[in-house]
């Protein structure tokens, strides 16, 4: 009988495993990365809304207390007037 030789995969990591790992991997920390970036942008972003909706939330409060000392002033001016017309005739 003719002994047949089998032709045996190698047992260990080749050199194409490892390049594939690595491929892997670098893709895995990019897209992780690129995620990082975009979250702390999204963060950051966030934190100037909020702060310029609390500004715009003062200034609202602001204009309205305006508003009414305008208001406080205008009928002081009236009831001033009515004073004097009062008073002069």
């Amino acid at each position: 009988m003719a002994s047949k030789k089998k032709k045996s995969d190698p047992n260990g990591i080749t050199f194409g495993m490892i390049s594939v790992i690595f491929m892997s991997v670098t893709i895995v920390l990019i897209l992780a990365m690129i995620k990082i970036y975009l979250s702390n942008q999204i963060y950051y972003e966030s934190k100037k809304v909020n702060k310029m909706q609390q500004e715009v939330e003062t200034l609202k409060a602001e204009k309205i207390i305006l508003q009414q000392s305008v208001e406080a002033l205008k009928f002081k001016n009236r009831v001033t007037d009515t004073i004097f017309v009062i008073y002069e005739e």
